[in-house]
Order: C-alpha cells, then structure tokens, then sequence
C-alpha cells in the first residue's frame, strides 16, 4: 500500500494513508525471487541435523508430506486473501484483525513482532557459530565472545537502517547469489554421492526417537521455521505489476523452496546415517559436503551461510520494525511507535527491535539458550498469526466475500473452501506438535503484550477490551502465570 505519513490532532501518530493504487514495477519474476530470498534464511544451512535429531528417514518423509501439503494450502489461502481482499495490504496483522477486532489483531502483530526478532537472534546465534569453524572461540554462537561480536553487528546495522536503505537492492542480489549457488552445488554434489543403502538403514529410527507419530511431530516446527517468509509476496502486493502475480509468485516460490529444502534435508540422509547426522554441529550441511568433497565443501558452506544471515538479519528488522509501526497508525500500538525519522525509518520501533535482540543475545549466554532452541520458540509465536489468517480465508471462502472481484469466478466455495479449511487444520495441527512447552512460553511472551496494547487504546482514550476480549486476556495471563511457575520451578527452560 503506497502511504505517506500526516499527523492526527490528538497524539501526533503518524498514520498510513490509502494512495490511489497503481500499477507496480514488480513482475511475476522479481515477486517470486522475493518468496525465495525471504523463505531462504539461516534455516536450511541447519536442516540435516535439526531434523534428524528427533526422527529417522522414514518419519522425516512424512513430516515433509504434512508440511509440503499445509503450507500449500496456507499459501494458497494467502493467494486467495490477496484477490478477495486486494485492499488489505498489512498482512497477518490486518487478516486477524479483520477476523476478530482490535486486540486480536493487535496479538497477531506482537507475534509476528516477536517471532522477527527472536528469530533474528537465532540468525545472529548461527551465524557465529558458522565463524566458529574458523575462530573457536565463537563456539557455538552463544560464547562471551560470540554475544560481544553479535551485539556489534546488531548495532551496526541499526545505524545502517536509520540512514535509509537505499543499498537494499544491491545488498539483495548479493545476498540471493550467496544463498542459491551453495544450496544447488550442494543438491547436485550430495546427490552424486547419495548411497541408499545408507537411507534405508534403520528407516524408522530406533526405539530411543519414541513413535513415529512422536517422531513428525518432532519435525514439524523446523519445517515451518524454514517456510516463515512464505507470505513475502503479499507483504509487497502494492507494488506487483498484476494483482493476480501475487498468487502466482507466493506458490511458485513455494515450491521452489520446497526441492531446495526437501533436497537438502532427504539427501544428506543417503552420506550420514540418522544418528550421525544428529551429531554433526550446525550448520550440518557444512560438515555433509565435506565427506563428499572435502573441506573445501564445508568452507563453501561457512560463508554461503555467513553472507545469508547477514542479508536475512537485515530483512527481517526491517519486517520486525514495520510490524510495529503500521498498527501504530491503526491506533492498536502506541502512538511513539508510528513515528518515522527524516529518512522515512520508523526509528523507534526500529530501536524497541533492536533493544529486544540485544537482551535476549544476553539472555542465551546466560541460558546457554540454542539455536534449535530459539527457532523452536520463534516458530511457535508466529502459529497463532498464521492460524488468524487461515480462519479468515476460511471465513471468506464459506460466506463468498469477495468472490466476485477478479480472478475469483468459478473458484468461491468448490476451491477455496476446502483450501482454506486444511490450511485452518494444519495451523491447529501445527499447534499441537509445537507441544505444551512451547505453547506456554509463548503465553508468557504474548501476556506482556496486553500492557503495550492498554497504553495505545488510553491514548486513544477508546475502551481497552470487550468482553471477549477480557476472557482472551484472561486465559493469557493464566497461562503466563503457570509458565513463571515452571520456570521457577525449574521444569520449563528455553
């Protein structure tokens, strides 16, 4: 959505404002190399050991079935949004939003917010523990001296955003170089060394990984961790040159991501065993090429991931900081968050961002905290936005909204019902593999939440909560209160 930014009388929120729409320089082409540039992070640099940990080839197949088909759908259901609501270029916040009223909209933006840099954390964390293989003491990325080098970098590209990012286009290409031409080298060489014998081996792992059911659950969060980004194409909707290319670019991207990362994954299960593939350290794809190329493979490997994070850090604190400030112009976040410095930069979000990074980069040296750790909990913060989404396009599909803009004859209910339904299943699907754990620290990250969202209605001097609204809150805070308990307790840890 093209916006420019005005002061309201009562608190100087700068507000977006609606633009007449025009048609925007990004083709089909470029929209999809941003799904791919997007979904393409740190994730998959780790994918051989994060998910052979917890499950044997067989099981892993599975979990990419379920995987592959849910996101489909979800991607599809975000195709579907795009043309019935072309309007409604905010994404998850403005689904969810749309679906339940300001406080669940509200929640669907901290989430996202918090997914972002948590995330961003977990990139910081992989990317000096790939510097470890060169300088040991970064460790695994969570070392004094790791946290010490991050924290620079964190700071470093805060002031780089704050003078504008006219350097972004230039910074992406190199980036989207750095991360296809390690993956494809990667894909063709394992491939030429894959030996099925050694994949077959003990097919649906030993009796130590627990059920198979046990096992695709175990898959499930980093196989939509490696995914987060899939809804790149609408976050740009505005400016694509057809409205339609938008569908088009999110599920071709979709499926390009998903050889990439099925190849990566399955492939590597043909040159290490499954217990040996879970005791590589990450990123496990360096140490998988090694053995087939030597240790030119893994250097390769390093700086592909090294020059990858770097990108994605970037990406995702700008996304992080504008999932803050465009619900400050909604009226759902504070007033201060909405404001822009003289460079267009929503500088104070950018810095609330940046601030939460820096404390949580303290928090893993004092919590030993993982990288695995971290993208589990940034995953489960972002179910409860994606599932919002999926129960609007569901809400669409079955009262035929919207059905009859463009390029919505003849689907309605007979296609994206049934679409947006398994979407709204796999999302309740995902929910429950994320497990108990995770669900309750992600109360505990969602609770506080509620006080951000109070400042911005006394600003507005609107009513906070309605009654649904209040029960919402309520079940949060009990949430958030048994997880201190744990916590304390020592029986729930990050």
């Amino acid at each position: 959505m093209n916006t420019r930014s005005i002061p309201l009388p009562a608190g100087g929120l700068v507000s977006p404002v609606t633009e007449p729409r025009t048609a925007g320089p990004l083709g089909l082409g470029l929209l999809v190399a941003l799904v791919v540039g997007s979904v393409v992070g740190s994730g998959i640099f780790g994918l051989p050991q994060n998910m052979a940990v917890g499950a044997g080839a067989g099981a892993i197949l599975l979990g990419w079935a379920i995987t592959g088909v849910g996101m489909l759908m979800l991607a599809l259901t975000y195709q579907m949004l795009a043309l019935r609501k072309p309007a409604l270029d905010n994404g998850v916040y403005a689904y969810a939003r749309s679906l339940s009223g300001d406080y669940v909209g509200f929640n669907a933006a901290w989430g996202y917010w918090v997914s972002a840099w948590i995330g961003n954390v977990g990139y910081l964390v992989a990317a000096f523990g790939a510097l470890g293989y060169f300088y040991p003491a970064f460790g695994e990325g969570n070392t004094p001296a790791a946290v010490a080098a991050a924290s620079v970098v964190v700071w470093v590209v805060h002031a780089m955003v704050l003078r504008g990012i006219q350097g972004a286009a230039v910074l992406n290409a190199v980036v989207t170089l750095a991360k296809l031409v390690p993956l494809v080298l990667f894909i063709v060489l394992v491939a030429m060394a894959f030996q099925l014998s050694t994949f077959r081996l003990n097919f649906w792992g030993d009796a130590g990984l627990g059920s198979v059911l046990d096992q695709v659950r175990s898959t499930m969060l980093v196989t939509v961790w490696v995914f987060i980004g899939i809804e790149g194409a609408s976050v740009y909707s505005a400016r694509a040159a057809r409205r339609e290319d938008v569908g088009r670019a999110t599920v071709t991207g979709f499926l390009i991501c998903l050889v990439l990362l099925m190849g990566v994954s399955l492939l590597s299960l043909g040159v290490f065993t499954q217990p040996e593939l879970a005791g590589l350290k990450n990123p496990s794809m360096a140490p998988v090429l090694e053995r087939v190329v030597g240790t030119w493979g893994a250097v390769l490997i390093y700086v592909g991931l090294i020059v990858s994070v770097g990108g994605g850090f970037l990406a995702w604190t700008l996304l992080a900081a504008e999932s803050l400030f465009i619900p400050a112009g909604g009226g759902v976040m504070p007033a201060w968050l909405g404001r822009q410095n003289d460079r267009g930069v929503p500088a104070h979000a950018l810095w609330l961002t940046n601030g939460m990074v820096q404390l949580f980069l303290l928090l893993t040296l004092f919590s030993k905290a993982s990288y695995l750790a971290l993208i589990s909990l940034s995953t489960a913060m972002i179910l409860i936005p994606y599932l919002f989404s999926a129960v609007y396009g569901l809400k669409l599909a079955w009262s035929g909204e919207g059905a009859d803009r463009p390029g919505q004859v003849g689907r309605q209910a007979g296609r994206d019902l049934p679409i947006a339904a398994l979407a709204s299943l796999y999302c309740v699907w995902l929910l429950h593999a994320a497990g108990l754990k995770y669900l309750l620290l992600s109360a505990l990250l969602y609770a506080p939440g509620a006080v951000v969202y109070l400042v911005a209605k006394r600003q507005r001097a609107e009513r906070a909560f309605t009654g649904v609204e209040v029960g919402i809150l309520v079940g949060l805070l009990v949430l958030a209160a048994v997880s201190v308990y744990l916590l304390q307790a020592g029986q729930l840890s990050l």
